[in-house]
C-alpha cells in the first residue's frame, strides 16, 4: 500500500515511520509513504504558502496555488484524496480496515487556519477527522491514519489475528491484560488467567470486554448483537454484583473498627 502525504512539515514523519512496526513494514515493502513538501510547489523566491483571509479574521490560510500544484503533480489517476480536518467525518476502525484495502491514498495535511476553500471545491477530497479537537496541523492526524490502516495490511503484524482481537476488532473494548509478576503492589493477576483453562479464560475475557464496553462506551454496546452466551455472562455478573458490593462494604466496615489490644 502507498500513502502520498502532502505537508508543509515533511520532517515530522520520518522519526515515527522509521520506528518499530511501520519501519519494518516499509523495509519489507508492505507499506510505502511518499512525503511531499507542498512548499516545493510554491512559486517565487520565498515559496510563500500562506496569506491573510479575505473578510478579516485571525491567523493565516494556506494559499490554493501551491496546494493545487502539489496535488496535480503527485496524485495518481483514480487515487483518493483525504483532507485531514476537524470538520471531517470521524475516523474509526471500519474506515481503517477499508483504507487498508486501497492500493494508494493521498493524505493532505493543512496548517495555519486551514485551506483556501477552493481547494476543497476543486478536488472534492474526503474530509476526515481523528477526533473532536483541533491540532496545529494535519500531520499527527495523517500519522494516526497511516498507523491504523497499516495494522490491517497482511504481514505487517507478527500475529495476523492481533487486529481482530484488539479494541474495536469485534465492536468491543479489549479486556484487561496482565503479565509478570503475578503480584504488583498488592494487586494480583486474576486467578482465572493462571489456571490454563482456555475456555474459562475465553469466557472471562469476553465478559470483561462486555462489561467495559457497557460502562465506558454505551454507544458501542447499544450496537452489539449479543449472543446467548453474552446475555448469560452478563446476567451472571449482574446477579453477582450486589453480593460483591455487600462483601466489600463489610470488609471496609471491619477495617474501620478499632483494633483491640
Amino acid at each position: 500500500m502507498i500513502f502520498d502525504v502532502l505537508t508543509l512539515l515533511p520532517e515530522v514523519f520520518a522519526p515515527y515511520l522509521q520506528a518499530s512496526v511501520l519501519g519494518r513494514a516499509m523495509e519489507a515493502g508492505l507499506l510505502a509513504v511518499n512525503v511531499v513538501n507542498i512548499r516545493d510547489h510554491a512559486e517565487g523566491r520565498h515559496r510563500v504558502c500562506d496569506d491573510y483571509p479575505y473578510g478579516g479574521g485571525q491567523g493565516m490560510l494556506m494559499k490554493p496555488e501551491p496546494v493545487a500544484a502539489a496535488l496535480d503533480a503527485v496524485r495518481q489517476p483514480g487515487e483518493a484524496v483525504w483532507l485531514l480536518t476537524p470538520q471531517g467525518e470521524r475516523f474509526d476502525d471500519a474506515m481503517a480496515r477499508a483504507l487498508a484495502r486501497e492500493p494508494r491514498v493521498l493524505l493532505l495535511c493543512a496548517r495555519y487556519e486551514g485551506l483556501d476553500d477552493r481547494v476543497r471545491q476543486l478536488y472534492a477530497p474526503r474530509e476526515v477527522s481523528v477526533g473532536d479537537y483541533v491540532l496545529t496541523g494535519g500531520e499527527l492526524a495523517a500519522l494516526c491514519v497511516i498507523d491504523a490502516a497499516a495494522r490491517f495490511l497482511p504481514g505487517v503484524l507478527g500475529n495476523e489475528a492481533s487486529p481482530e482481537r484488539d479494541t474495536f476488532g469485534d465492536g468491543l473494548l479489549e479486556a484487561p491484560q496482565y503479565t509478570r509478576p503475578r503480584e504488583f503492589r498488592g494487586l494480583a493477576v486474576p486467578p482465572v488467567l493462571l489456571d490454563g483453562h482456555h475456555e474459562e479464560i475465553r469466557r472471562w475475557r469476553r465478559l470483561q470486554s462486555l462489561l467495559l464496553t457497557r460502562s465506558r462506551r454505551p454507544d458501542l454496546f447499544a450496537k452489539l448483537a449479543l449472543t446467548e452466551e453474552d446475555r448469560a455472562l452478563l446476567a451472571a455478573a449482574d446477579a453477582q454484583a450486589p453480593a460483591d458490593a455487600e462483601a466489600d462494604a463489610e470488609a471496609d466496615a471491619d477495617a474501620d473498627k478499632p483494633k483491640s489490644e
